[in-house]
């Protein structure tokens, strides 16, 4: 039995036991068959495009006797789609166009069966259809376009890019897939490695100045490139990037500028820029001042931004000292590569001049500031400094000094107007201020808006003209069981005074008091002093305070010294020596009193009496001048009364029913607004009063104080209807100017107390009151 392909140049039949056939196992029934087909590849050439259906090859059973008993079936990948055969002569045929480059192979099973009993005949076999190929694809450069740079000057053969085609085509079968590189556009400057496909650099000193981008066009032909190959392109965009391969250079050779004489140090002069026809790092600049006269007062920098040089003032200027300055200044690259050293020197000079030019300056102090020391004891128009200051221009004009008020609010200092002697106005004080911060102003007699200033500190040195104190006030006081040598008081002393050496005080008794029989003080050599007892038996009803007249003297010169006086209180103690009492109680005084203390107290007892009788009087005179008839109705003057009152307690102070009937107003009301000025008359009584008085010195004391006494009112009820407001048209209702003929008399009962109360002494016991 033979199996045989129909199709011209296969591999062709195999016959069934030949040395290239291959024995596949199949089992049937439990028993082992020989196999009857061996199968080999079948080849179809690609994109077939012709009307008819392709004839791929043919199947053949050696059991097929060709009376068609026998049919063939085709199953597998594409059968009945792309591949088909006839059941009766095993013809395969290809009804779609292949495309290698979608599919490039099928694998197939065949099977032969007996037509009438659909029994296999021999076993399923596999087979596999080959597409083969045909060159129907171009090269493509599937990363395209292309973007590349490569350093200007670089030398010939330098490599750029690498560029890759892809051809979809086998390049296992034929030269369908070979491709070979070339350039379409881009010579003589660049070349392609045909097999690589890698671009180079072909000529050299490429300058990016004189032109920095190229396009080139790079083919890829397939065939190894013979007549009929298929051919893909692509753009390559080459750029040559900078090398610092060109020196600065400056435009001009010269250079004029001019600066005002009062331009602050850093202001800018003027700027100059070196021009390089590289770019980036490789055009950066680096400025210098490499010779001139003005190197010392001018600075250079570069700017960052446009590298230009940009020229400063170094040191102030002065038209009147220098008008003109020349510079040398060089440009230099930062950066420099050494393989371009050789084409030169990559730096330029150039020559700047710059002229000053005068301004009308304000005048100029000699120093910049001035300190003086001054005692504070000093008479006042001493010159303590004398300023100087001049117009630096060359017109030179005429100075007038002054004293900024605001730096010497108290006018301690005055200033000559053409000298600039600085003199003291007022007396200094240095426990008030002991530094004076002044400033001292210059002005241009022809240009008062020109104006320099200084300041001057004046430090007040001490002087000592203060007398030590004490420190605080002290309430000292003495036990009456107090023991000899006891201390009752440590002293303390201030001064305001600050001498060099430290305060040293220096503690005594005056000398009236020197041999004191009570006290002792002891100056402890160290600022303080004590006080101790020379006694005891102390009694308060005996003496309860004792006066210690103490002198203080400081070590300064001259020296200063006071006298304080220090109250010391007799105080009843207890065996602690704790305070239980430092004034008599009244229910302590002995049972046995002497005849003239007896005396004195009664004669304060009749003093009191005799106050509360003639109060009592005033009070029984005030009604008489209110005393009205009946039918004299008074309700319409108080109606018409211009002064508004003050409210509710306008309305309880006048009592509207003793207008009506004065005989029914009550006694006992007194005003809310006012407190009553009587209280314990105890108050009153004077210290003297209270050993041995009379009647007339207590009413001489009450006399005395009630002429110093601006604030409080007098006794009497007669305030109350003393000022009816100004403008009233019931003019006044005063008893005192309805009963008194002078019209003289002063009713100012803020600040003539003690008049009046004269006065009203008298109208209640005197002819005017009767």
């Amino acid at each position: 039995m033979e199996l045989a392909t129909a199709l011209p140049g296969s591999v062709g039949a195999l016959t069934e036991g030949s040395e290239n056939s291959k024995m596949i196992p199949l089992r049937l029934s439990q028993r082992r068959l020989k196999r009857s087909w061996v199968w080999n590849q079948f080849f179809v050439l690609e994109e077939y495009t012709g009307s008819d259906p392709l004839y791929v090859g043919k199947l053949h059973s050696d059991m097929d006797k060709g009376d068609g008993s026998i049919t063939y079936i085709l199953s597998g990948e594409g059968a009945g789609t792309m591949f088909t055969i006839d059941d009766t002569t095993g013809d395969i045929h290809a009804i779609q166009r292949l495309d290698r480059e979608e599919r490039s192979q099928y694998t197939l099973r065949a099977q032969a069966i007996d037509r009438n009993s659909r029994r296999p005949l021999e076993p399923e076999s596999e087979f596999i259809i080959k597409i083969q190929d045909i060159n129907d694809n171009e090269p493509k450069f599937l990363d395209g376009p292309y973007v590349a740079s490569v350093p200007e000057m670089s030398p010939v053969g330098t490599s750029i890019i690498q560029l890759t085609a892809t051809d979809a085509d086998d390049p296992t079968y034929g030269n369908s897939a070979r491709v070979v590189y070339s350039i379409l556009q881009g010579q003589p400057y660049f070349s392609v490695d045909t097999k690589t496909g890698i671009i180079r650099t072909a000529l050299t000193n490429m300058d990016r100045e004189a032109q920095e981008y190229y396009e080139v066009i790079v083919q890829a032909k397939d065939m190894g490139g013979q007549l009929g190959g298929l051919a893909g392109t692509t753009t390559v965009n080459i750029s040559l990037s900078d090398v610092n391969d060109n020196p600065p250079r400056f435009p001009q050779k010269h250079y004029q500028m001019s600066v005002l004489e009062s331009a602050p140090v850093t202001s800018v002069v003027g700027r100059i820029l070196a021009r390089d026809l590289d770019e980036g790092v490789n055009a950066e600049m680096k400025y210098s001042i490499v010779d001139g006269d003005g190197r010392d007062f001018f600075d250079i920098s570069t700017d960052p931004i446009s590298q230009a040089a940009v020229i400063t003032v170094g040191k102030p200027l002065s038209f009147e000292r220098k008008k003109t300055y020349a510079l040398k200044v060089e440009g230099a690259n930062a950066h420099l590569e050494v393989r371009f050293l050789n084409l030169g020197p990559f730096r330029d000079q150039t020559n700047v001049h710059i002229t000053v030019e005068d301004v009308d300056e304000p005048p100029v102090f000699e120093s910049s500031l001035y300190f003086v020391e001054v005692p504070e004891d000093v008479e006042i128009g001493t010159t303590v400094q004398i300023v100087s200051a001049k117009d630096p221009d060359v017109t030179n004009n005429s100075i007038r000094y002054s004293i900024d008020r605001s730096s010497d609010p108290g006018r301690f200092f005055y200033v000559d107007i053409t000298t600039g002697a600085l003199m003291t106005a007022r007396p200094l004080d240095r426990e008030d201020a002991s530094w004076h911060n002044i400033t001292i102003l210059a002005m241009e007699m022809n240009n008062p808006t020109q104006i320099g200033t200084v300041p001057v500190t004046v430090k007040v040195l001490d002087v000592n003209d203060n007398a030590p104190e004490f420190t605080r006030f002290y309430d000292t006081y003495v036990c009456e069981n107090a023991k000899s040598g006891q201390l009752i008081q440590t002293l303390t002393a201030k001064d305001q005074d600050e001498p060099q050496e430290g305060h040293h005080f220096y503690y005594s008794l005056t000398p009236e008091v020197a041999n004191n029989p009570n006290f002792t003080l002891r100056d402890n050599q160290d600022n303080t002093a004590w006080i101790l007892t020379r006694r005891s038996g102390f009694r308060q009803h005996e003496q309860s305070a004792f006066y210690l007249p103490v002198l203080i003297t400081d070590n300064g010169r001259p020296r200063q010294s006071s006298t304080a006086t220090l109250t010391i209180q007799v105080c009843s103690c207890d065996n602690a020596g704790d305070i239980m009492s430092c004034h008599a109680e009244a229910y302590t005084l002995p049972v046995t009193l002497s005849r003239g203390a007896l005396i004195a107290i009664l004669g304060c007892i009749f003093a009191l009496l005799v106050l509360v009788l003639f109060i009592l009087s005033m009070r029984r005179h005030r009604k008489k001048p209110y005393v009205l008839d009946e039918e004299d109705n008074v309700h319409e003057n108080i109606v018409r009364y211009d002064d508004e009152g003050g409210g509710e307690e306008d309305t309880e102070a006048f009592d509207i029913a003793a207008m009506w009937n004065p005989r029914e107003a009550h006694m006992g009301k007194v005003r809310k607004d006012m407190q009553p000025e009587i209280q314990s008359l105890s108050r009153y009584v004077p210290q003297n009063c209270r050993i041995e008085s009379s009647v007339h010195s207590y009413v001489l004391a009450k006399l005395y104080e009630a002429d110093v006494d601006l604030c409080s009112p007098p006794f009497d009820s007669l305030q109350t209807y003393m000022f009816e407001g100004d403008g009233s048209v019931a003019e006044s209702l005063s008893s005192l100017q309805s009963a008194s003929t002078d019209s003289d008399q002063s009713y100012d009962y803020l600040t003539d107390w003690g008049p009046r109360f004269k006065r009203l002494a008298e109208m209640y016991g005197g002819p005017q009151g009767k």
